[in-house]
């Protein structure tokens, strides 16, 4: 089956409390995503739905879970919050989706998330590690697998200062809730280790107007800069400093898209350094990555195995493991209590922890850097070129 023809399959619609039958006859449970298909950010959704697929795909191959049939319906919001909002009322109330999965942003999903709370319905791994969404008290809806931003920042402060010896470190962030997410969890590490920021610089949202910013960090004679956004106004900051002969340490946040950065900066990309909240996509030593390769390889020969894909991958096998712990004919409230009870979910390596004052999974950081072949390593430590 091809790829377009798995895509065709998967419009279909269920009814709002509890998984119904599709015009097949076949018993479905139906997942919502509205994420940016197309727009600066595209490169992000487009990944967390291949994972997303190729996880569903997988599990309806093995007979579906309770005997039902996955299925997910995507809409494209061009991570703007206006249509996710949009998007996420008509997944509800005309898709009659079981729950929203692989939102993509902070702006989108602090836009969604409260239609998504309000209405009762699960909201499962957004691919954003802002703090407002750990909040489960507030959001018992919410299903967070990746670490948070705050976590990743402290990672990239202790390895800076402690592998390096850098204090003079800067942020040049997204000018929105997602780069104020990341420049909180910054400045809250820097303070942590008696530091402060040197120098805070900021672009718009889907824009790549950058020289100012990069000029001010270059005034200030950064040693680092910490930048919280996406690949394309990244990557253009990044070449304009090797043209200037501005070359501080690069460490982006794992928003940024990995694979799209480094294509995008090219040999320029060499030393530059991302911090990720899933394993290294072919480290086929961990169980999970070896089924996602296999999985991905199922719906889509032609693509390769990315941090973004292996993230929305994990999002659907946290799905499938929830509706798998819960009751046969399970319902909303079954799926996220079944998680909550589940204490250690292993999965194939991957470990994931949730109970009811805490509704993110995962605290795991992993250092990553592009080499000369412009490919990612995995590093335990930062360290001079």
């Amino acid at each position: 089956m091809t790829i377009g023809m798995i895509l065709l399959l998967l419009v279909v619609v269920a009814t709002p409390w509890a998984p119904a039958r599709a015009e097949s006859d076949q018993q479905t449970i139906v997942f919502g995503q509205s994420a940016a298909l197309t727009g600066p950010a595209r490169e992000l959704g487009i990944g967390m739905r291949l994972g997303l697929l190729a996880a569903f795909s997988e599990v309806n191959r093995e007979g579906g879970v309770h005997d039902y049939q996955l299925r997910l319906k995507s809409l494209d919001d061009r991570y703007e919050p206006e249509a996710a909002i949009a998007n996420t009322r008509t997944l509800i109330e005309d898709h009659k989706v079981f729950a929203l999965i692989g939102a993509v942003g902070t702006p989108t999903s602090k836009s969604a998330q409260p239609v998504a709370t309000e209405a009762g319905v699960p909201y499962i791994a957004p691919f954003t590690g802002a703090e407002f969404l750990r909040d489960a008290e507030k959001h018992p809806n919410v299903v967070n697998v990746r670490a948070s931003y705050y976590q990743e920042t402290e990672e990239m402060v202790v390895r800076l200062h402690e592998d390096l010896g850098i204090d003079r470190i800067s942020i040049f962030y997204q000018n929105d809730s997602f780069g104020q997410a990341g420049l909180n969890g910054l400045r809250r590490a820097v303070n942590r280790h008696g530091l402060s920021l040197i120098e805070e610089v900021y672009y718009t949202r889907n824009t790549e107007a950058v020289k100012i910013a990069l000029l001010d960090l270059r005034r200030a004679n950064a040693e680092a800069v910490v930048i919280v956004g996406a690949y394309k106004p990244a990557a253009t900051m990044i070449r304009w400093a090797r043209r200037l002969n501005f070359n501080p340490y690069f460490i982006n946040i794992s928003f940024i898209g990995s694979a799209a950065l480094a294509k995008a900066l090219g040999s320029d990309g060499t030393g530059v350094y991302v911090t990720q909240v899933v394993p290294f996509p072919r480290d086929t030593s961990l169980p999970i990555v070896a089924r996602y390769q296999k999985a991905l390889k199922e719906i889509d020969g032609n693509s390769k195995p990315s941090f973004v894909s292996l993230e929305g991958y994990l999002a659907g096998r946290i799905a499938i493991e929830g509706l798998r712990l819960a009751e046969p004919a399970p319902t909303r409230e079954d799926f996220l209590q079944a998680l909550i009870q589940a204490g250690d979910i292993n999965l194939g390596g991957f470990h994931l922890r949730y109970d009811v004052n805490d509704n993110q999974g995962s605290d795991r950081v992993y250092l990553t850097r592009i080499n000369k072949r412009g490919r990612f390593q995995s590093v335990e430590k930062m360290s001079a070129p």
